[in-house]
């Protein structure tokens, strides 16, 4: 097996996703059999500075750069080849987002990235003004708010893109985009798979009196569905990624993709009816749909699938920060008498606890709102755990709360869809941090959304892997082959992943749970404005 995966190295008869996430860089090496290979990874932090979360350029290339390296080393250490041949390649980053580009190439301000919540006003009257809800991490929202604003940078703008718009086109210049990472910079229309045709001249008419010398089409970057080629890497693009000067130029490169779209390819559920739900510093869940829904929902975003097909999609800004630091403090107490455990065992150990718990979690409530959250109307957060003396306080309570938590937003947008929509789903699929303990994060997701979980042995390898599987449907498929069909074929013929099914009591518990938590939203609401600097 390991000559068969030496060969493929030599011959470039592989494929390479890299997805810039929120924290980490990955890359991802696949073989023929789709297989992942080798990896390479860079940790990275977005910063907040003038109130503006954003990345430079410069943690961009360093970032793109460290984990292409990491990737060759891995190559290296475990095959004893260097790096030069690839079949093919994608680029994925997180969604949303502000580019914005002049004429020469030059970045007008920072980047903006989806964490902002600074285009409240602009959200809502292009909410308003399209009866298409448009959520505030949006490009376009970035846009119209900055017109809002009189920023005087939004005159010379050339090019609007996103993350991965814009490593893209510095390694291919192609100003192009993938439909799914499309679709958060603007509405999709799935029937000519670009942008909006009578939402785009909504658009112009809105700011016609600004004198602005583009349209907006003329910014944007042009749309690709799934399969298509959207260029090749070229010689100056090779030298961005490998400083080594080893790789060599000329890869064919698939529509790069937002985190959304390849989360979908990496869990197999681009297919009517199919969701899934990614669930770690952040969460969402993603459903495609069989029709169009009947009203206009702030608590969900309408996206596509990477080949574009509609998509209703539930974000929320907070998911396992606040079990995150839990934790760190059982770890720092653990530490504190001399009993020091291993991260991994103490994660664990806490979230099976939690399945002792009551299904109510006992009369417990929190919130883990690090930050602001959306689904629920809130622009801040303050971290909140709140109990009565009545209450069954215990350590399994404690950690079911918590992990309850982690989904009740998230919960409180999908039953819009369920309950208001009367959404169906076959089969929901979970992966991330919140899915790493066996059973747990799995049952409980079950239990909030009232449907069966299921969890493959894959999942864990996210969008990078994700991305790679584009990047080889791109190659590889037959003539006329459609994007689910290849998958089910080549990837996951044979695989349905782990399923649990919800358990009528824990339904019923969580149910429970969510009164309390709604009841509660004034008390956590008291607690940001009570806690403002």
């Amino acid at each position: 097996m390991n000559e068969a995966v030496k060969e493929a190295i030599r011959t470039g008869k592989t494929a390479l996703g890299i997805e810039f996430g929120s924290t980490r860089i990955k890359a991802v090496l696949v073989d023929e059999s789709h297989a992942p290979i080798a990896m390479g990874t860079y940790d990275w932090e977005n910063r907040l500075e003038n109130n503006i979360w954003t990345y430079s350029l410069e943690d961009i290339w360093k970032g793109l750069k460290d984990c292409y390296a990491d990737l060759a080393v891995d190559v290296k250490k475990q095959y004893g080849l260097t790096l030069k041949k690839v079949g093919a390649m994608g680029v994925s980053a997180m969604m949303h987002g502000y580019m914005a580009f002049d004429a020469d190439g030059k970045l007008l301000v920072p980047f903006r990235t989806w964490r902002n919540t600074i285009t409240e006003e602009a959200a809502e009257k292009l909410t308003k003004e399209f009866s298409f809800n448009i959520p505030q991490r949006w490009s376009i929202a970035h846009l119209y708010q900055a017109i809002l604003n009189q920023e005087a940078h939004v005159k010379d703008i050339a090019f609007l893109t996103t993350l991965a718009g814009y490593v893209h086109y510095k390694l291919t210049g192609e100003k192009v985009l993938g439909v799914g990472d499309a679709s958060g910079m603007f509405p999709i229309d799935s029937t000519t798979g670009t942008y909006d045709a009578e939402m785009v001249d909504k658009f112009d008419k809105l700011i016609a009196s600004c004198g602005f010398s583009w349209k907006l089409t003329e910014i944007l970057p042009g749309v690709l569905t799934a399969g298509e080629k959207a260029g090749v890497l070229t010689k100056e693009g090779a030298a961005l990624l490998d400083v080594s000067g080893r790789l060599e130029a000329g890869i064919p490169l698939c529509p790069p993709e937002g985190d959304a779209g390849t989360g979908m390819a990496a869990t197999n559920s681009v297919g009517v009816r199919t969701g899934n739900v990614s669930a770690g510093t952040s969460i969402f869940a993603m459903i495609v749909l069989e029709k169009a829904l009947s009203s206009v929902y702030p608590q969900i975003d309408m996206v596509t699938t990477p080949d574009g097909a509609p998509v209703a999609m539930v974000h929320c800004n907070n998911c396992t920060s606040d079990i995150n630091a839990w934790v760190n403090i059982f770890d720092e107490f653990a530490e504190s008498i001399g009993h020091r455990v291993d991260k991994n065992t103490l994660y664990t150990t806490l979230f099976e606890k939690a399945l002792e718990g009551d299904a109510d979690c006992g009369g417990l409530v929190s919130y883990n709102y690090f930050s602001g959250e959306p689904v629920t109307g809130f622009e801040e957060g303050a971290p909140l755990f709140m109990r009565k003396a009545e209450d069954h306080f215990t350590l399994a309570n404690f950690m079911r709360t918590h992990i309850y938590s982690s989904l009740a937003a998230l919960k409180s947008g999908l039953d819009l869809l369920f309950e208001k929509e009367d959404v169906k789903v076959d089969r929901m699929f979970g992966h991330g941090g919140l899915f790493k303990t066996k059973e747990v994060g799995q049952r409980i997701a079950a239990a909030a959304m009232n449907t069966p979980v299921s969890v493959m042995e894959t999942a864990g390898e996210g969008g990078a892997w994700g991305i790679a599987l584009l990047a080889a449907y791109m190659q590889e498929k037959e003539q006329n082959e459609e994007l689910q069909a290849f998958l089910n074929r080549v990837v996951f013929a044979g695989e349905s992943g782990s399923s649990i099914s919800p358990d009528p009591a824990e339904v019923k518990g969580f149910e429970s749970f969510m009164e309390r938590y709604m009841k509660g939203l004034s008390a956590e609401r008291a607690a940001v404005e009570a806690l403002k600097g």
